[in-house]
């Protein structure tokens, strides 16, 4: 999983992948002729994609912890204290914590190295615990579900094939084939490629932290390649600023959401701190139509916060119908249109609003 290859570590992946589910398929062998009824959830895919909310059956990781397997690590994976670093692959994000923003998550800090936030490309893992699920999606997932349906988008977009070949060039074209024929690749996971958890390989990083350093993180961080970032994102500015060697490659992550439930929820996952810098405000949202929910948003010191219906004052407020607003979020209606129709209306400065936005980025 170290190596700079990916085609290397994504090998290595796939084939833990292989191991859990087969094993996963044993027990429940061995548990039914003992006429206990039992199933496999997968580790990854295939999930629920009809889901308006998450598309996974179960969630993994608080399970394996649960179950005394270890302990989540800041980088978001389950630290086993003998073996190591270790995820129940296929879904390194999607079946962590995904309330960590409005219920931050118990990691267990471990060495405190911090090794996976030097190697992230994206800035995904904040030295102080925080988490940039936007960034690391969009880069390291680019292959799987959200970026497929946005290289699907680039393609019936595109006029001819010199119009694709200027959006995509011909070793993406490739790579995605290659995803869709043996399985969907990660860009990056350094995370746990640079974590020297376990018993199995803490010596060598604690006997010489400057000689792993060398030989294993900063051959990631001088790696020259793509990094998929969401234009306007703290992910870009962190790839412009750390790694400049690296090319930087805006896209849409392919992340909608399908109700108003689900916006709500995404949210905090979507929320780019640092571009909410300077912002300090209270948002009342009330959405009406075929869903009725009001929620209260409060962005505060680089902090997000999502509350069922109206508190407190606030300093802008909006009322839109819920479908019209999904629309919105989809790109599929423009604001002037919504606003002119009356299916969205707002008081307070727009400023405000314009702020909210750049917040969200994707």
């Amino acid at each position: 999983m170290r190596s700079t290859a990916r085609s290397i570590a994504n090998t290595e992946f796939h084939h833990v992948v292989d191991n859990v589910t087969h094993i996963g398929h044993e027990i429940v062998k061995k548990l039914e002729e003992q006429g206990i009824k039992a199933l496999n959830p997968p580790a990854g895919f295939p999930m629920e994609q009809e889901s308006t909310g998450k598309a996974w059956v179960i969630s993994h990781k608080p399970i394996a912890v649960a179950a005394g397997l270890g302990q989540i690590g800041i980088h978001r994976n389950v630290i086993h204290p003998k073996f190591g670093n270790f995820i129940l692959l296929g879904t390194i994000l999607t079946n962590a914590d995904m309330t960590s923003e409005s219920q931050p998550i118990d990691y267990n800090p471990c060495l405190e190295c911090k090794l996976c936030v030097a190697a992230c490309p994206v800035g995904a893992i904040g030295a102080d615990g925080h988490f940039n699920f936007s960034a690391c999606y969009t880069h390291n997932y680019r292959e799987f579900s959200g970026g497929f349906t946005d290289w699907v988008e680039k393609i019936t977009d595109s006029k001819n094939s010199k119009a694709y070949r200027d959006k995509v060039n011909d070793a993406e074209t490739a790579s995605m084939w290659q995803s869709l024929s043996f399985g969907a690749s990660y860009k990056a996971a350094y995370c746990l490629s640079v974590c020297p958890a376990g018993e199995d390989i803490i010596g060598e990083f604690l006997e010489d932290r400057k000689k792993f350093l060398k030989d294993v993180v900063k051959p990631l961080q001088d790696k020259s390649e793509m990094v998929y970032v969401v234009p306007n994102s703290d992910a870009e500015d962190h790839v412009k600023k750390r790694f400049p060697h690296k090319q930087v490659r805006p896209v849409s992550n392919g992340l909608r959401s399908k109700s108003i439930q689900a916006f709500l929820q995404v949210l905090p996952h979507m929320f780019q701190r640092n571009q909410a810098k300077d912002l300090a405000a209270t948002y009342h949202f009330t959405f009406t139509g075929e869903e009725n929910a009001q929620a209260t948003v409060i962005i505060k010191n680089k902090t997000l916060t999502v509350e069922k219906g109206h508190i407190g004052d606030a300093d802008f407020q909006l009322i839109a119908d819920s479908q019209t607003w999904i629309r919105l979020m989809a790109k599929e209606t423009g604001v002037l249109s919504a606003v002119m129709s009356g299916k969205i209306r707002t008081k307070g400065q727009l400023k405000l609003f314009k702020a909210f936005s750049k917040c969200f980025p994707s």
